[in-house]
């Protein structure tokens, strides 16, 4: 027996959220190596003329659509189409973010709403739309993109570690009400990836010195480096298989190692 035969995602459809590029489109493009049919979404035509044209270079065939996932109307009205034109969705992952650095005490209400609508209430309104076929299929997963702020605070990230915190227990809650189903939730929990968003923080200074946020990220994890979006591939898809049936309800932290790390004793 294969038991690596486990991790096929061959016939599954699978609807990655703001996967035009970053950890999304690392994601979805595994996925398609093990065999699923990948649709995704992102905000705009540009963003997913884009990402369909990334993803043929690499000899992928997606489905792309535009929708905002804080519109419940619109979520509800993209998974029908997909059903109707693809299939109904196996696997969803919630995997569209923003974040907002500033103070606490200098942010607007309006911000914060903002990264809560995104980060925390999508996911519910992605994963609503998506249980009713799995239920009824008694057959499907969900892997939500948490953080390693769904467990640490940090200045400057209130509304985002606020909302990850909470998709962290939106992650349980959606195992114990939907296990019976079996309907798997897990969450996934990125360290520090170097993709476009965080960009601005890996760059030199004018005088050619690292950013002082790249040597402390740098300082503070194990692994010594930001990580790659293709380091979370693996772990994406062991929960998107069947590999991972008996597993529901757990946040997969892959961070190089800082929530284990306190940092190195001074010499």
């Amino acid at each position: 027996m294969n038991h690596f035969l486990n991790f096929s995602l061959e016939g599954k459809v699978a609807l990655v959220t703001g996967a035009s590029y970053g950890i999304g489109f690392a994601i979805a493009s595994a996925f398609a190596e093990q065999g699923a049919t990948i649709c995704f979404n992102d905000i705009n035509q540009e963003l997913v003329d884009k990402g369909m044209a990334a993803y043929a270079e690499k000899g992928i065939k997606a489905h792309g659509y535009v929708c905002d996932v804080t519109d419940e109307p619109a979520v509800q009205a993209l998974v029908a189409k997909i059903a109707a034109e693809v299939g109904t969705i196996d696997i969803l992952v919630n995997n569209a973010g923003i974040i907002r650095r500033i103070p606490m005490h200098e942010m607007e209400a309006s911000d914060f709403r903002r990264v809560i609508d995104i980060d925390l209430n999508a996911p519910f309104i992605v994963a609503k739309a998506v249980l009713p076929a799995m239920m009824e299929k008694r057959s499907g997963k969900i892997i939500n993109i948490c953080s390693m702020m769904s467990e640490l605070g940090r200045e400057t990230v209130s509304a985002y570690a606020a909302a990850k915190g909470g998709l962290k227990m939106l992650t349980r809650n959606i195992c114990s009400e939907y296990g019976e189903y079996n309907i798997q939730c897990n969450g996934i929990g990125p360290g520090y990836i170097a993709t476009p968003q965080t960009a601005p923080l890996r760059e030199k200074q004018a005088d050619g010195s690292r950013h002082p946020f790249d040597s402390f990220i740098c300082a503070k994890t194990p692994a010594g480096r930001w990580l790659d979006p293709q380091e979370l591939t693996g772990p994406a898809v062991f929960l998107a298989s069947e590999a991972s049936n008996a597993v529901n309800g757990h946040i997969l932290y892959v961070d190089g190692g800082i929530l284990a790390y306190i940092g190195k004793q001074p010499k």
